[in-house]
């Protein structure tokens, strides 16, 4: 059997069992009829996947793992907060006539801020550039980093140097992978979504905030092991949780690790708000009593050195027997 079922199977039963129900409180999403959406709840859990050891996803239902990945493309690769860029419709209750979530995830991604200290020729080598592009702009770092946002041309770049400060600017997911070529022991590889001045903007607060990254390297061996901790503040158990999240971000660990010559290790995934909708109690009930297949496997094309390069069709997967999927779940916004 999957190790993804056992978690989510026992993750489930202890939410049920000793969750915290909220039915007759005072909470904010409804079902499109208009009724409110109670859940029960279980605060802090934590799971942790060895991806050393086999990919992290379930076999009571499938997860489409192409959507999976595409998804975490569309927010740290192509860094795009427009549906219109997603080949799925997972967020198409969130967006805008244009397609736009606002300032939500792959925005937040985009976004440059400043740095001193990079290494000029690490970061080259890095992004394969020739040369690091320079502009000159006199102010604090909220108006550059406006500045920037305006002119596409500049942010296209990877790196940027501001020759009035002597600042470097880069974006969250660059940083990470700058990092892990120039300083993989460091204890700050992270990044984060839950920028405070911007959600006002944002069509839903982010879920899955912070990433951060850790180097290990097991004793007697000199390949570097990268590990992830996923902070994620809610999550909806049955509709996106249970195996979305895990196998999304075991991906993301999978290709910054391949492009970085480095081997995956852990993903532990942490939950502040761990929740089953009233509407979806039975629906999991039945999901959590089926049978358990084996993990399949899960692999990326190992030429592709770029992270900039993935696309879905670099994805391997053998093997995934499940269930039969769920149709027509309800989904509480």
């Amino acid at each position: 059997m999957s190790y993804a079922d056992v978690v989510f199977r026992d993750m489930c039963l202890d939410i049920l069992e000793n969750g915290c129900d909220t039915r007759g409180e005072k909470v904010r999403p409804h079902w499109p009829d208009g009724e409110t959406a109670y859940t029960i709840k279980k605060f802090g859990v934590v799971n942790r996947y060895d991806l050393s050891k086999e990919f992290p996803v379930i076999t009571f239902r499938r997860t489409a793992l192409k959507s999976c990945m595409d998804e975490i493309l569309w927010i740290w690769q192509r860094k795009s907060n427009n549906i219109h860029d997603l080949h799925s419709g997972i967020w198409d209750e969130w967006a805008d006539e244009t397609g736009s979530i606002g300032k939500a995830y792959g925005y937040q991604m985009g976004v440059k801020h400043a740095f001193r200290g990079v290494d000029e020729a690490l970061a080259l080598e890095r992004f394969s550039m020739n040369e690091i592009p320079s502009f000159s702009f006199e102010g604090d770092h909220a108006a550059c980093s406006r500045f920037l946002m305006e002119h596409e041309e500049l942010q296209k770049e990877h790196v940027l140097y501001n020759a009035a400060d002597g600042t470097w600017w880069m974006d969250q997911v660059d940083r990470v992978l700058y990092d892990l070529k120039a300083n993989p022991y460091s204890r700050r590889i992270m990044t984060g979504l839950y920028t405070f001045s911007d959600l006002s903007e944002m069509a839903l607060y982010p879920c899955a905030y912070s990433m951060t990254f850790n180097v290990t390297k097991k004793k007697g061996h000199d390949r570097l092991i990268l590990n992830g901790v996923l902070n994620q503040r809610s999550q909806d158990v049955l509709t996106a949780g249970g195996s979305w999240n895990p196998a999304q971000y075991a991906i993301l660990l999978m290709m910054f690790a391949q492009v970085s010559d480095m081997e995956c290790g852990e993903l532990i995934h942490m939950i502040a708000d761990a929740h089953i909708y009233d509407r979806h109690v039975d629906i999991i009930r039945e999901l959590i009593g089926r049978e358990m297949y084996p993990a399949p496997k899960v692999s990326l094309d190992p030429s592709v050195k770029d992270f900039y390069a993935f696309t879905t069709d670099h994805l391997q997967v053998s093997g995934y027997q499940t269930g039969e999927q769920v149709r027509n779940i309800p989904v509480a916004v």
